[in-house]
């Protein structure tokens, strides 16, 4: 929690209201007075990073197969197990 300190902030609506109802900026203090930066492009940058956050995430997880390499701990524990004793009957029978 900041005490005492205005911030300036930049509040984006969200492109995909299914997970996310806005997005939140806080504007570097320094920004505007010493690089010359205008509201309009900080408002267009923000768009720009809420956007693609949002379509990057989704993708993603649209793309992944339900069970594909996102299977339970003890299923990889009981193929590596099966994996070590395969080798291990393998070695045993050369």
């Amino acid at each position: 929690m900041v005490k005492g300190t205005s911030r300036r902030v930049i509040v984006v609506d969200s492109p995909d209201a299914e997970l996310f109802e806005q997005a939140i900026f806080i504007v570097r203090s320094d920004l505007a007075s010493e690089r010359g930066v205008s509201a309009q492009m900080l408002v267009d940058e923000a768009c720009r990073v809420a956007k693609s956050c949002t379509r990057g995430k989704m993708k993603r997880r649209r793309t992944l197969a339900p069970l594909s390499w996102r299977a339970s701990p003890v299923f990889w524990s009981l193929l590596g197990a099966l994996g070590v004793g395969a080798a291990w009957l393998t070695a045993a029978l050369v």
